[in-house]
């Protein structure tokens, strides 16, 4: 009676393994053969001599899944006859393929390793031959043993148990020994039958090459081959748009850099509805965001609609008509009566995008309702998508990603400093009742690599450092360029900073004195009550506000901090640009002073202006905040002619009080009727009216002092204009040169001064200028296209500019900038050299110079140092990014005044974007190298290699591990060696394994793989634990799940937690509810169910299927670890 091995009560590995002790060699047949399962039987083969006589000859069935087989019986078709060669060699391609996916599931472990090797030996040495059956599927399980016994010369096993460890010891089987002699030789004549048959295919060869390029190789892998297998796969996005997508012929004159970023940038559109090129100023984003329309239009038959500052639209249609591209330019100051009415676009493309960093401003509203009412797809273009916060970057993203909208990724670093995994999850659920896979919980977060995540999904970014560094070529004087495809060269000059000094001491005694201890001490004294209304709201009014009215007040005292904080900083900053600007402001904050204290007098009502600090910044407005302009309501009108009220001039003989209320009462009357609907109107009688004029009052007479203690400003005796005029007529009298400052004002007072001093070939620039494309194009008309257009008697050699005519234009026939005045943020400074420091750029050295005082600058340092200090006495708060220098604000200045190389070569964000970044290493290492890229891209998954590494406090020895989650997601890993995680950030990560190709790979350490499987359960823990989308904390699905956590963890190492509950506790997380079950859980939530009776509640359910929707798609996906790198010592 032969004996059964089911694997419960008696199993057949250890009667296996001692039938092969005595034997010489041994025939098995299976239907399944698992390569690490061998590890079990393979010291027992490693006794045979090899060859046919004495060897393990293994045959593999081709085991088809149960659909197949379904299919195969029931099918319609025709059934094939025998096998030609071609279907063999497919099928042995296909098999060999799943051999090959086999070592790549799960994590490595030493044991599996020592096992594969010997394999591959095996298959080498002919211990061991595989063959693989393909004339029809096999499913036979037989062992046959030879042994030298007359007795029993062939034991057999039959029955069910394929050559896997579950087959031969774990999982329930049927199997039984054959002893008998006939039924022994009939099964023996049998095996010899099916590997003598014709579809019977040796594959020995084929898999000790699948297990000799597996991660058990022996041979060690380069550390080098390892940093591009990670920049490879993080490099997946990019490397796919440029296969996708076809750069159209009309753009056959990108730069390399350029075409990257259009594909790619393709790729994020058509993929995730909408891209941000963040690329630096001088890369040519206009035309990388032309090129992109234009892939669309050919591609998917989309047309555009092209948004843009007004003083961009002419260039825009250039852009248009040139690339003739089915498009309509808009300037953004009509959008709010456009779009509501236009037709569908299904592109829009937003240049300058930065300035939509304002989710609550009209404009934005407009073009976010657009966009979704027509579900078009976005390209934002922008050199500054966000300055001091990532808010500035979501705001932009959510024209077209919906706060709510799954992104199948979270937060992960804002979750692990919440708590980590599911407790983390649930923190951060009930502290801001949003999913955390969501655009909304990004916002939530302050860490750089959360954004960093979020960025490499949605931006385009490189530095202009990047673009020299990886895509520049270098001369025979070892300069870097860009070369055209008419074989010009565009190099990147050197930027020089150089110092105008001038002096504060002169005959004009009254700039002098605007800098004087007094002056400054006025300023910061100044209550600003027009900037800090909701400081003097009456506590009971006479007549309650009404609704409306309420919501403007409430508006006040939102914005009063800030905007008496920035208030209070363009004084100063008007200070240092001119004498002359500071009197108009000193002026014209007096002039609105006494409107508002008309108002109140008359019991009139007040005009409210804007209470948004950011529509004030120089960057977006470069009028004075107190001029006519700034003051009005809503400088995102749709009005594009402003017909500005005509203001007196106010000469400081006239800098009386009568005077002031005369003037204010006329304006009053304009604010009245012509511009009524710019303001806000809020009655008299809301606020403390006694207290508001009293401070208005203070702060006139002490204005009214300085202005009559100044006198008359004399623009003969500027010092700073007549140092202007020494640089343009001796020191460049020739070159055209740009001249920047932060103010309309100073702009119209330098060029009259200029063409006073009979300097000729100028204009100035600023936001309220008609057409700066046209100026801009008769001052560099060879960058612009322009230079047959452009007559010699036209073409201006200076311009005067503000910072807002920066944006998008081509100036790089100039290489000498001069900074009439200082930004507050050396950003400014650094983008202004990036005006002209733009690709097609010819000079070899770009001048920037900056008016510095000739006695030193500790004036400066002084009085930003005392200027600050007030701010936070007051708790006032610049909401800008053109605060201050930072913390290094005086070392900032000194070594401007001591031009100090270098210091104008920092750029607004030294970081590229993550794919951009592992693009171009990737790039870089394998564009002249066919056989290197040809070798990473056919490297198995698994793989791994070790350096040498000098550990250091924030760098352990430990393993860097790359493994793509269940979502298909990257996540990379850095494990110390003992199993902690030291980092999670791609980007550090990936600066980590950076190594060149001369790198030596060391022995790995003994706990390598021990550490990569740690990496990858804190990996797959994180993706289980963000499985779920719980809902809003009052939902039924977050209650119950929170409950039941809180329940186990109370009744921890007791029989009511049992493995049933806990598995429908991980539903409950990762799968939506049946509605029948969210219907049963919120009527026994309402009615008071306990704990227990709701853990027994949802076990029931689940046992019946009726608790979560569970997804078999999901279930079946499993992590994949792509690589790993041991950084160790020895």
């Amino acid at each position: 009676m032969p004996r059964i091995f089911d694997n419960i009560d008696l199993q057949l590995l250890p009667i296996l393994r001692d039938t092969l002790k005595l034997s010489y060699r041994a025939d098995f047949c299976v239907g399944y053969f698992n390569l690490r399962g061998w590890c079990k039987l393979d010291d027992l083969i490693e006794q045979y001599v090899g060859g046919e006589v004495s060897c393990c000859r293994l045959l593999v069935g081709m085991q088809g899944l149960p659909r197949d087989e379904v299919h195969t019986a029931f099918t319609l078709g025709a059934t094939l006859g025998r096998l030609d060669n071609s279907t063999i060699i497919r099928l042995k391609k296909k098999v060999a393929e799943e051999f090959r996916q086999q070592l790549t599931i799960g994590a490595p472990t030493n044991d599996d390793e020592v096992g594969l090797r010997r394999l591959s030996r095996q298959l080498k040495t002919q211990k061991l031959v595989i063959k693989l059956f393909l004339a029809h599927p096999l499913h036979a399980k037989l062992y046959l043993v030879h042994r030298h016994d007359p007795n029993s010369p062939i034991v057999g096993f039959l029955g069910s148990s394929n050559l896997t460890l579950a087959g031969l010891r774990k999982q329930g089987e049927l199997n039984v020994d054959i002893l008998d002699h006939d039924a022994t030789n009939k099964l023996q004549k049998w095996f010899d039958d099916r590997w003598k048959d014709y579809g019977c295919i040796d594959i020995s060869q084929e898999l000790a090459e699948i297990i000799d390029n597996s991660w058990a190789r022996e041979e060690l892998i380069p550390p080098y081959h390892i940093y591009l297998k990670i920049a490879y796969h993080l490099s997946h996005e990019a490397i796919a748009g440029i296969s996708e997508f076809r750069i159209p012929r009309e753009f056959n004159n990108l730069f390399d850099f350029q075409k990257a970023a259009v594909q790619l940038a393709a790729r994020h559109v058509t993929r995730r509805g909408g891209v941000i090129v963040g690329d630096v100023v001088g890369l040519g984003k206009t035309l990388v965001g032309t090129a992109l329309a234009k892939i669309l239009q050919e591609d998917c038959l989309l047309e555009t609609l092209i948004i843009c500052p007004k003083n961009l639209t002419s260039m825009w249609q250039e852009y248009v008509d040139n690339y003739r591209l089915y498009a309509k330019v808009l300037p953004i100051s009509k959008v709010q009566s456009t779009l509501p009415e236009l037709r569908r676009y299904r592109i829009v493309l937003i240049d300058e995008s930065h300035n939509l960093r304002n989710r609550e401003g009209k404009r934005y509203r407009a073009i976010a309702e657009y966009i979704t009412a027509n579900e078009s797809k976005c390209i934002l273009l922008s050199a500054t998508p966000y300055n001091k916060t990532y808010l500035d970057l979501s705001a932009q993203l959510r024209l077209f990603v919906p706060e709510d909208e799954d992104l199948g990724f979270r937060p992960e670093v804002l979750i692990n400093q919440l708590g980590g995994g599911t407790l983390g999850e649930l923190e951060f659920i009930r502290k801001h009742q949003c999913s955390v896979k969501s655009l909304a919980a990004f916002e939530k977060s302050e860490y750089a690599d959360d954004w960093r995540e979020l960025m490499k999904r949605y931006m385009v970014r490189r530095t202009r450092s990047f673009i020299k560094d990886n895509y520049a070529q270098t001369d025979e004087i070892g300069r870097k360029y860009l070369e055209f495809t008419n074989k010009s060269r565009s190099y990147f000059p050197e930027r020089l900073p150089r110092t105008i000094k001038f002096n504060l001491d002169t005959a004009n005694d009254s700039y002098s004195y605007l800098y004087s201890a007094a002056v400054v001490e006025v300023i910061n004294q100044l209550n600003l009550p027009r900037y800090g209304l909701g400081n003097y709201v009456a506590k009971k009014p006479k007549q309650a506000p009404t609704d409306k009215e309420q919501r403007q007040l409430n508006g006040l005292f939102r914005g009063g901090r800030r905007l008496m904080g920035f208030s209070r900083t363009n004084l100063f900053k008007r200070l240092e640009s001119s004498g002359f600007a500071f009197i108009q402001s000193l002026e014209r904050h007096i002039l609105r002073n006494f409107i508002y204290l008309y108002a109140l007098e008359k019991e009139l009502d007040i005009p409210i202006g804007t209470q948004d600090a950011e529509l004030l910044d120089t960057r977006n407005n470069d009028e004075d905040t107190d001029s006519l302009m700034a003051s009005l309501l809503d400088v995102e009108t749709d009005d594009d002619n402003e017909n500005n009220l005509l203001e007196e001039d106010i000469n400081n003989e006239n800098a009386t009080e009568k005077h002031f209320r005369t003037l204010a009462e006329s304006i009053y009357q304009e604010y009245q009727t012509r511009y009524q609907q710019r303001f806000k109107w809020l009655r008299t009688d809301l606020f403390d009216i006694k207290k508001l004029k009293k401070d208005l009052l203070a702060d006139v007479k002490a204005l009214i002092n300085v202005l009559q203690s100044i006198g008359e400003w004399q623009p003969k005796q500027d010092e700073k204009i007549n140092k202007l005029v020494e640089i343009l007529t001796r020191t460049h009298p020739q070159e055209k040169i740009l001249i920047f400052t932060q103010f309309a004002d100073s702009v119209r007072y330098i060029t009259e001064n200029l063409q006073a001093n009979q300097i000729t070939n100028i204009a100035g620039v600023t936001g309220a200028s008609p057409n700066p494309t046209e100026l801009t194009a008769r001052f560099s008309p060879v960058s612009n296209g322009k230079q047959n257009q452009v007559f010699k008697n036209q073409e201006l050699r200076i311009l005067v500019a503000t910072d807002i005519l920066s944006e998008g234009h081509n100036l790089q026939d100039c290489a000498i900038i001069i900074n009439w005045d200082l930004p507050w943020a050396i950003i400014r400074l650094i983008q202004r050299a990036g005006r002209v420091d733009r690709i097609g750029q010819n000079a070899e050295k770009i001048f920037c110079y900056s008016f510095l005082p000739a006695d030193g600058v500790e004036r400066i340092i002084n009085l930003r140092g005392r200027l600050k200090q007030r701010l936070q006495e007051n708790a006032e708060v610049v909401g800008t990014d053109e605060a201050f220098f930072e913390d290094d604000d005086a070392q900032v200045i000194l070594d401007l005044y001591n031009e100090k190389s270098g210091i104008l070569d920092g750029e607004e964000d030294t970081e590229v974007d993550l794919t951009s970044e592992a693009f171009q290493i990737w790039k870089k290492a394998t564009d002249d190298n066919p056989g290197l890229k040809k070798t990473i891209e056919e490297m198995s998954n698994v793989v791994y290699s070790t350096r040498r590494h000098s550990p250091q406090p924030v760098q352990p020895e430990g393993v860097l591990m790359y493994m793509k989650t269940t979502e298909g997601n990257d996540s990379l890993i850095y494990i110390d060696r003992d199993g902690n995680s030291v980092s999670q950030s791609q980007l550090a990560i990936l600066k980590m394994a950076t190594c060149d190709e001369s790198t030596p790979a060391i022995a790995k350490n003994k706990h390598h793989h021990e550490l990569v499987k740690k990496g990858a359960e804190l990996l797959a823990e994180e993706e289980k634990n963000m499985g779920g989308q719980l809902g809003r904390p009052s939902g039924a699905r977050f209650r119950s799940y929170e409950r039941l956590k809180s329940y186990v963890q109370e009744m921890k190492g007791t029989l009511f937690i049992t493995d049933e509950l806990l598995k429908a506790i991980d539903d409950i997380y990762r799968y939506p509810l049946r509605q029948s079950a969210l219907d049963t859980l919120n009527r026994q939530l309402r009615s008071g169910i306990s704990n227990q009776q709701l853990a027994e509640l949802v076990v029931a359910l689940r046992t019946d299927d009726r608790l979560c929707i569970v997804s078999e798609e999901i279930e079946k996906r499993e992590p994949q670890i792509i690589c790993s790198l041991g950084l160790f010592e020895v």
